[in-house]
């Protein structure tokens, strides 16, 4: 495990959602997963119909002390995802193989990481050199270089914005290993890279992953397909 990080379990809720349609504002309940260790609600599905299969924290250490830096979803496409599962895999297993982790880390499957910023006074420019100094481990494991694409990934969102507390960036793996980032919401990047999208999975499902039990229900998620 990560020494950089604290592993950490979701619970599923409802919570009421306010939607506004033609001017008359309703209450509608949305189904939500909390993960414990920050309080942030991921819904459990996305607009795009992606479902959520685990939550987990990405801590740091900072001056000798374990900071929350954001909490995250994995989303995935399940009807691509058991597709591909099913013509690769021959024999069901008990428990998640390092070979199915394999499997989502190097196949187009359609993953969204959603991530929630905790840690206050962020700004794109310390992401931004996160993303390359993590993602651009991840290159090295997967057997790349590491390489100037790292900085892409958050493509054309300013340096100088801060993300306050809440805000959220989302990091999708689209079919032809297109790499899409959106901040606040808006598209900031996308283009095309087999090796980042394989890297940006890795950081979960790898050998080292951000959170071990985000990526251990991530692998349950797996079982249930086959």
């Amino acid at each position: 495990m990560n020494t950089d990080t604290l592993s950490t379990t979701g619970n599923r809720d409802t919570k009421e959602e306010k939607t506004t349609q033609d001017g008359v504002t309703n209450k509608k309940e949305m189904a939500v997963e909390v993960e414990r260790k920050t309080g942030i609600s991921f819904p459990l599905k996305l607009s795009d119909g992606k479902e959520l299969k685990a939550v987990g924290v990405r801590k740091k250490n900072v001056l000798g002390f374990s900071v929350k830096i954001y909490s995250f979803g994995l989303y995935v496409d399940n009807e691509i995802l058991m597709g591909v599962l099913k013509s690769k895999i021959v024999k069901a297993e008990a428990k998640a193989t390092k070979e199915m982790y394999r499997i989502v880390i190097d196949n187009p499957v359609g993953i969204t990481v959603k991530m929630v910023i905790v840690f206050s006074n962020l700004t794109t420019s310390m992401v931004r050199n996160n993303f390359n100094e993590t993602v651009g481990a991840a290159v090295k494991k997967l057997g790349g270089e590491k390489n100037d694409l790292t900085k892409r990934i958050m493509g054309e969102a300013k340096d100088g914005i801060k993300l306050t507390l809440g805000s959220e960036i989302e990091i999708t793996c689209l079919p032809g290993y297109v790499l899409e980032t959106k901040v606040h919401g808006k598209v900031v990047n996308k283009f095309e890279s087999e090796m980042l999208c394989r890297a940006c999975v890795y950081l979960y499902l790898g050998d080292d992953p951000l959170d071990k039990e985000a990526k251990e229900k991530f692998g349950m998620s797996l079982l249930s397909l086959i």
